[in-house]
């Protein structure tokens, strides 16, 4: 394994695995359908498992396959998977102060492995960034320990779905079970009333600007409700109503 002995043999590690294990098969399911559109959308064999083995990508690669299946130019095709995983671009600023201290090689492998599940484990139990090397180890292995289920959960998936896509009707809809494990992480996340509101401004957005191009319907309610909260936030908080006292 590439990561230091100190990495993988932490209790943060055990932890993290022991943290994911339950969102697994969904994470697993999702992996399947996603080998299996693969194929179905007329990539060779050889293609799809070098998708599946090289791309980590989920949403990106399901959006893609009908792109792909339907001949799209290829910057269509960049374009729409570039506008899907611009949510990369939040969990690596939120991730930045995590991080920052690590050689680059191991950011970058971070940014690899790192999805929404293993994101969301990650700051759930560690909301704020350590400030001693001890406590900053502890944190790395817990993201990897984490990432490390996702990432082979979904691989081993994919893998299977690819070799196995004749046998594996599209009508068992396994995709599904992905969402909901994303659904029930998020439903355990909204703890606080502007977490609330995020989620139900993020959710009306995404439906009402479904009919947009690129899932920049995705992009778009990401925008609102990060734009919506900061206004909430930087709301000065009501004055308290003063009662005044009747003289007697």
């Amino acid at each position: 394994m590439f990561w230091r002995p100190e990495i993988y043999r932490h209790d943060e590690f055990s932890q993290g695995l022991r943290d994911f294990a339950p969102q697994a098969a969904g994470v697993g399911a999702w992996g399947l359908m996603t080998g299996v559109a693969m194929m179905n959308s007329g990539l060779s064999l050889t293609e799809s498992l070098a998708m599946a083995l090289l791309v980590f990508a989920g949403s990106s690669q399901l959006a893609s396959m009908p792109l792909i299946l339907a001949g799209a130019p290829w910057w269509v095709i960049l374009a729409t998977g570039f506008c899907v995983n611009l949510r990369f671009v939040v969990f690596s600023l939120h991730l930045r102060s995590y991080l920052m201290h690590l050689p680059r090689w191991r950011r970058l492998l971070h940014g690899y492995f790192t999805a929404d599940i293993g994101y969301v484990l990650f700051v759930k139990r560690h909301p704020k960034p350590a400030q001693d090397d001890a406590h900053r180890l502890g944190q790395e292995a817990y993201l990897m320990g984490g990432n490390v289920l996702n990432w082979g959960s979904w691989l081993g998936a994919s893998v299977v779905g690819v070799l196995l896509s004749n046998f594996i009707p599209p009508e068992w809809g396994l995709g599904f079970a992905g969402i909901l494990c994303l659904l029930g992480i998020l439903c355990s996340l909204a703890t606080s009333r502007m977490r609330g509101v995020s989620a139900l401004v993020a959710g009306l957005v995404g439906v009402l600007a479904y009919s947009l191009p690129l899932k920049l319907n995705i992009v778009l309610a990401i925008a609102v409700a990060v734009a919506v909260c900061m206004m909430l936030e930087s709301a000065p908080p009501a004055s308290p109503s003063v009662s005044r006292e009747s003289p007697r």
